[in-house]
């Protein structure tokens, strides 16, 4: 039943890409669906893209043992921060302004919106470096779950992933991806929600597994009794850092943000905000809170040994046959999701913000698109290897890698993206000191980790504190290097202050 389910779910995904293979003959279409994705297909992109296998079993595992029940509020961050607010504040905008730039990729939004080339450049080389380690990192987690499911050979489960995920992005760009979505994301609410059921009835119910939670003690975390079934757990400050981390991460990573890009019209944005808060919470939510529990299965984890990412696969071993075959393809769809959202976001800003006019010139559209389908290719096959390194020698580095990577792209792009949308006097040395101290702070984090602060030993709290000190580094640098140009910053808003003829059914008009 399991490998039936399998394959009969791998079958879908490429026949969806083979038949999208008509919206991916051009950029516009291959890389941003033509700019007609409407709103369910946007928000589940968007939540599909947000929580890969890292969340639902890294991530929960890890922060559920620390934090207790509190480690939800992780996922409610998710769901306000990292995607109502997201879309609130960047969603219109987003769409609006980079549209009327002919921009595809923040890369070539921050070239065009600042009227620098070394700026574009210079942010997809950000792009380049630390989203190939990212990619890498969405494989940990599958070994313990195909292990235990299928007796599946980890280097087996890479290279699956890999092709699959490979046939139905390059054939059919971002539409199949955003279908595909559709579909995992679907999997994603209903697995999500089983599988907390199931593993809650096997403690005894909600209640007798809260009850159980409350009894258990760790003098090395805190001596409090009940800790771990608190409101705010063991350690407020850092659960902060987290949800920080992972929340207001997304408004500066290049694959959150575009799919902002490929949106229809205003009233999907409108649709979608709704949509897509509401799958956070189901699915982040779930995950945390999932996570949470973890603790009741101490007797069978050792963490010491094992790690982390050994939590949720153990909490998942004692299911039925048909439960685990949901978990497998519950976390093969987030990660292949979020995969195929990552590879597009590389591939297309290379080819259009690299190799475009700098290394190539006069790539006509059909060569943009070949460049970009072989890129996907590379980029999967260098994350596979690296996975594959890992696993083999049990190196670690890669999946560090994936928590300075979302700070260092946070932190580099949120605060001069955000700013760019709503301030005029945003300027491009502004940019550049974001663009360092975000990409310098982590990479430091990295290499030199003992002789930071203590509070920022953590690359989740460094990553956190990159992205808030954007929000002043901007405004600060803004203040006292060279004004933009205003004839550039005017064109760029001009696109807000087109008249538009609407429905008064979406908006009011004057009497």
């Amino acid at each position: 039943m399991k490998l039936a389910l399998l394959i009969l779910y791998f079958l879908v995904l490429i026949g969806i890409g083979l038949y999208c293979r008509r919206h991916s003959t051009d950029v516009d279409g291959f890389v941003l669906g033509g700019r007609s994705v409407g709103p369910w297909l946007t928000a589940f992109a968007y939540g599909t893209s947000y929580f890969s296998a890292v969340v639902f079993v890294g991530y929960a595992g890890q922060f559920g043992w620390r934090y207790g029940i509190a480690a939800t509020w992780a996922g409610i961050g998710n769901a306000l921060i990292g995607s109502l607010m997201a879309w609130f504040i960047l969603g219109r905008r987003t769409r609006i302004m980079s549209q009327h730039l002919d921009s595809a990729t923040m890369p070539q939004f921050f070239g065009k919106r600042f009227g620098s080339n070394a700026l574009k450049i210079g942010a997809s080389m950000i792009i380049f470096i630390f989203m190939i380690p990212y990619t890498a990192s969405l494989y940990n987690g599958l070994s313990r779950l195909f292990g235990m499911a299928f007796g599946i050979n980890y280097s087996v489960c890479i290279l699956t992933m890999a092709v699959l995920t490979a046939i139905y992005v390059v054939a059919g760009g971002y539409m199949a991806t955003a279908i595909n979505d559709f579909i995992q994301g679907m999997v994603m609410l209903v697995g999500i929600v089983a599988v907390i059921y199931a593993v809650l009835e096997s403690k005894g119910g909600f209640m007798t597994a809260l009850d159980g939670l409350a009894r258990v003690t760790d003098e090395k975390v805190a001596t409090t009794p009940g800790i771990f079934a608190s409101f705010f757990g063991p350690d407020p400050l850092n659960l902060l850092f987290v949800v920080i981390l992972t929340s207001l991460g997304t408004w500066g990573l290049p694959q959150m943000v575009q799919k902002f890009y490929a949106i229809k019209n205003e009233q999907s944005i409108q649709k979608g905000t709704i949509i897509s808060t509401m799958f956070a919470f189901v699915v982040a939510g779930g995950c945390y809170f999932l996570g949470g529990f973890g603790r009741l299965f101490s007797d069978q984890v050792d963490i010491a040994r094992e790690g982390f990412d050994s939590i949720v696969p153990t909490m998942l071993s004692g299911l039925s046959s048909g439960m685990i075959a949901l978990v497998v393809i519950l976390v093969l769809s987030a990660s292949m999701s979020t995969l195929s959202s990552l590879v597009i976001a590389s591939s297309s800003t290379l080819t259009l913000d690299l190799i475009k006019d700098n290394l190539v010139k006069n790539m006509s559209q059909s060569k943009q698109v070949l460049f970009m389908r072989g890129l996907i290719v590379v980029f999967i096959a260098i994350s596979a290897v690296l996975a594959l390194i890992q696993y083999s020698s049990s190196v670690n580095f890669i999946a560090q890698l994936m928590g300075i990577s979302w700070g260092a792209m946070a932190g580099a792009f949120l605060a001069p993206f955000m700013y760019s949308l709503y301030w005029k006097k945003v300027t491009t040395a502004s940019c550049w000191a974001c663009f360092l101290f975000g990409t310098v702070l982590m990479t430091a984090n990295m290499l030199i980790r003992p002789e930071f602060p203590p509070i920022m030993q953590s690359p989740i709290n460094s990553g956190a504190i990159a992205m808030l000190a954007g929000l002043i580094i901007v405004p600060v640098v803004s203040a006292f290097t060279a004004k933009p140009d205003k004839d550039l910053v005017d064109n760029a808003f001009a696109c807000y202050e087109k008249e538009m003829t609407v429905p008064q059914s979406v908006a009011l008009g004057k009497k």
